[in-house]
C-alpha cells in the first residue's frame, strides 16, 4: 500500500517541503494516460446472464468493469449467503467499477471522504472487473489457447478496499493471462454472527457468518461459468491475494465450499489465523465470554443508541425477551452507516474492530488451519506464498508511539535502535506466520509443491532529511506494484518510485510479473514466462542448508537469488532474547508484547506472554511503555491494510 504523507499547519516547512515532493512525484509519473472509458465494439462478448461490452484499457489491454456477480446483499439479504444474478436487458456497458462495499474511509486503501475516516461505500457491492489482453471477438482464445485465469482479492484487514484501487491491465497484457479483481461484503456486513440471524429457512451457509468469504466463493462460481467468453481457461484459476486478501487466499484453501473453484494459490502477506464463533457472537460476561465488539455488544450498543434501552443491562434483558425473528428484523432495520459507526464509538485505531473468518464448521473448519494443512486437510493445489522484508515499518511509522514526523510529514524513529529492532522481529513474525511455518505444513501434504519468497526492494527516496529507503524499507504491500507493474498510486506514494529507481525498478518487476504468471500457466514459477529468470526452487527443508525461498531484489540488492533460513516464531523469541539494541528488560518485554500482539494466535499468546519469567514486573495490560515511546494511540495503518 501507498504511504500516507498527511499535512501540518504547524510548520512553516511542512508545504514547502510537500508542494517540492509532490512537483517530484508529478515529473516521474510513469503512469500511461488513461484510455477514454468509452464502449468499444472489439470487447462485445456474450455471456449467459446477456451481451457486456467494455473498453480500451491502459496497457493495451481490454477492461470490463462493475461487472455484477450477485444480487444486491440488502434488505433481506443482508447477512445471508450471496445469490446468483439475474440476467439483465439489452447491452451491459460495463465501463465503471461497482461501488466500494461499506467501510471506513481511506487513502491507504483507496477510498476518501471527506473528512477521512467517515462512513464510505454502499451495500450493493458485488462487483468484479475483468482484464484482457486485447482480442477481436474473433480472435478470443478457445479451446486450447485458453488463457490462465487470475483471480484478484484486495487487501485491508478485510474492512477496508476496493477492486478498482488494483489495475491488472499490465499484468494481463505483458503476461497473456486473465485478471478478475473482486470485490466482497467487508467488516460487520462481510461477517457477522447472531443466533437470531440463524432462524427458519435459513441455510448452513446463512448461518456461518462467513458471508464475505462466500462472497468470494461466488465470484469464483461466476468466473466458472463465465470466463470463457474472455478467453480464459476456468480449469486454470490462480487465485491470489494480499494482506487481508493473502489471508483470504489461505481460508479459501481451506474451505470444503471452494474446492474445485481454482487450481493454485498465491498468499501474499497472509496469515491463518481464525476467530471462534463465541468470541463473535457472546456476550462479555458470559461463561464463555465474546469480545468487546461481538454481535450482542455491538447488538446492546445500538439499542443504547438509538433509546430503546437505556444502558446495556437493560439491553440483556431486551434480547433475552425478544423473539429471534424481532431481532433478526430491528439488526435488518438499521442504516449500515449506523452499524458501522456502532464499531467506531469506542475505537483504539480509526479502522474498525470485527471479528471475522469464523471457524464455523461449514464454510470454514473449526481446527487450526496449519494443523489441516499438515494433514492434508485442504485444497490441495500449488501453493506460492511469501512476505515483505520489512512488513512492520510502514506500520510503525504511522505509528506515533514509535516516530515523529519531521516537519509534519516525514516519519523518524524516536529511537531508531528500538525502532529497527521492534520492525524486524515483528517483520519476521509476519514471516513465520504467514509463510514460513504455513510452508513446512503445506510441504508435509505436498511436498515439491509449495514455493516461498521474500520481497526485499528498498530503493525508496534518499536524499538529506528524507530517507524513506532507511525508514520504510521493504515495508507492507509494497510489492503489489510490482506484481501489477502499476505505479501510479496518487499522491500518497509520494518518494516511493522515482526516476533514480526506474530502470532497476522495472527490470524487477518484470520479474516478479513472470514468475507470477508462470505460476498461473504451470503451478511452478520456474525460470519464468520465458525460461530465462534465476530459478525460483520449491521449497526443501531435507537439510539446514536446503533451499526454502528465493528473495526478490534488484541486482544492487544482491539480486534474485535463493536464500535457505526459515524463520519460525521460536527463532523470533530467541532472536528478541538475544538482542542488544535491546538494552534492558522493559524494552525487551515491549517488543515480546507487541509480537504478542501481532502473533495471530500461533505459539505465542497473552498466557505465553505471562510466562516469561523476564516480564513479571511487566503486566500486558498496563505495561510501562519505554520513556522514547508516548501513550498517543496508533493512526490506524494496522486496520486500513
Amino acid at each position: 500500500m501507498p504511504l500516507e504523507v498527511p499535512m501540518s499547519s504547524s510548520s512553516r516547512f511542512a508545504a514547502p517541503l510537500a508542494a517540492g515532493l509532490l512537483v517530484f512525484a508529478t515529473a516521474c509519473s510513469e503512469a500511461p494516460t488513461p484510455a477514454a472509458r468509452v464502449a468499444d465494439a472489439d470487447t462485445l462478448r456474450s455471456l449467459p446472464a446477456g451481451e457486456i461490452v467494455g473498453f480500451a484499457a491502459e496497457y493495451e489491454s481490454h477492461a470490463w468493469l462493475g461487472i455484477p456477480f450477485a444480487v444486491p446483499p440488502v434488505g433481506e439479504l443482508r447477512w445471508k449467503a450471496p445469490q446468483m444474478s439475474p440476467p439483465w436487458d439489452g447491452t451491459l456497458e460495463a465501463l465503471e467499477s461497482g461501488s466500494p462495499c461499506v467501510q471506513v474511509a481511506s487513502p491507504l486503501a483507496g477510498v476518501t471522504t471527506e473528512p477521512d475516516g467517515s462512513p464510505a461505500g454502499s451495500e450493493d457491492c458485488l462487483y468484479l472487473n475483468v482484464y484482457a489482453p486485447r482480442f477481436a471477438p474473433s480472435a478470443v482464445p478457445k479451446d486450447d489457447a485458453q488463457l490462465p485465469v487470475m483471480v484478484w482479492i484486495h487487501g485491508g484487514g478485510n474492512t477496508v478496499g476496493l477492486a478498482d484501487f488494483y489495475h491488472g491491465g499490465n499484468l494481463a497484457a505483458s503476461q497473456d493471462v486473465i485478471v478478475v479483481n473482486i470485490q466482497y461484503r467487508l467488516g460487520p456486513f462481510g461477517w457477522l454472527r447472531h443466533a437470531a440471524l440463524r432462524g427458519e429457512g435459513t441455510t448452513a451457509a446463512d448461518r456461518s457468518g462467513n458471508y464475505g468469504t462466500l462472497d468470494q466463493i461466488r465470484a469464483l462460481e461466476w468466473v466458472r461459468a463465465n470466463i470463457e467468453v474472455f478467453g480464459g481457461d476456468p480449469d486454470n484459476v490462480t487465485i491470489f491475494g494480499e494482506s487481508a486478501g493473502g489471508h483470504d487466499v489461505f481460508l479459501l484453501l481451506a474451505s470444503r465450499q471452494a474446492e474445485g473453484l481454482f487450481h493454485r494459490a498465491i498468499s501474499q502477506s497472509g496469515s491463518t489465523k481464525t476467530t471462534p464463533v463465541a468470541e463473535g457472537e457472546n456476550w462479555t460476561d458470559a461463561p464463555v465470554p465474546g469480545g468487546k465488539h461481538s454481535s450482542n455488544e455491538i447488538l446492546a450498543k445500538l439499542l443504547i443508541a438509538d433509546g430503546t434501552v437505556g444502558d446495556r443491562d437493560a439491553a440483556k434483558e431486551w434480547v433475552a425477551t425478544r423473539d429471534d425473528p424481532e431481532i433478526a428484523e430491528y439488526l435488518r432495520s438499521q442504516e449500515a452507516f449506523t452499524i458501522l459507526e456502532s464499531y467506531l464509538r469506542e475505537r483504539r485505531t480509526s479502522g474498525v474492530e470485527v471479528p471475522k473468518v469464523f471457524a464455523d464448521g461449514y464454510v470454514l473448519p473449526r481446527q487450526d488451519l496449519i494443523g489441516r494443512f499438515r494433514r492434508g486437510a485442504y485444497n490441495r493445489v500449488p501453493v506460492l506464498a511469501g512476505t515483505n522484508r520489512d512488513e512492520q515499518r510502514l506500520f510503525l511509522a504511522l505509528n506515533p508511539r514509535h516516530a515523529e514526523r519531521r516537519w509534519g510529514m516525514i516519519p523518524e524513529p524516536h529511537d531508531p535502535d528500538r525502532f529497527y529492532a521492534l520492525a524486524e522481529h515483528l517483520s519476521n513474525t509476519w514471516k513465520a506466520t504467514g509463510a514460513d511455518e504455513p510452508a513446512i505444513a503445506l510441504h508435509r501434504s505436498q511436498p515439491g509443491d509449495v514455493w516461498v519468497y521474500r520481497f526485499d526492494w528498498d530503493e525508496e527516496l534518499s536524499i538529506p532529511w528524507v530517507r524513506l529507503d532507511e525508514t520504510l524499507g521493504a515495508f507492507h504491500g509494497l510489492e503489489i506494484s510490482f506484481v501489477f507493474g502499476h505505479y501510479d498510486l496518487g499522491p500518497e506514494a509520494i518518494g516511493l518510485f522515482t526516476p533514480f529507481n526506474r530502470k532497476a525498478r522495472h527490470a524487477l518487476s518484470e520479474r516478479v510479473m513472470s514468475y507470477w504468471a508462470e505460476f498461473a500457466y504451470s503451478g511452478d514459477p520456474g525460470q519464468g514466462r520465458d525460461g530465462t529468470l534465476p530459478a525460483w526452487l520449491a521449497w526443501d527443508d531435507s537439510t539446514p542448508d536446503s533451499h526454502r525461498y528465493v528473495i526478490l531484489d534488484t541486482e544492487s540488492g544482491g539480486g534474485v537469488r535463493m536464500g535457505s533460513e526459515p524463520v519460525t516464531l521460536a527463532s523470533v523469541l530467541e532472536n528478541i532474547a538475544s538482542d542488544d539494541r535491546l538494552r534492558n528488560a522493559q524494552e525487551r518485554c515491549s517488543v515480546y508484547r507487541e509480537v504478542t500482539a501481532w502473533g495471530w494466535g500461533r505459539g505465542f499468546d497473552h498466557d505465553t506472554y505471562d510466562a516469561i519469567t523476564e516480564c513479571a514486573d511487566y503486566e500486558y495490560d498496563t505495561f510501562p511503555w519505554p520513556a522514547a515511546e508516548t501513550d498517543a494511540e496508533a493512526d490506524g495503518a494496522e486496520a486500513a491494510l
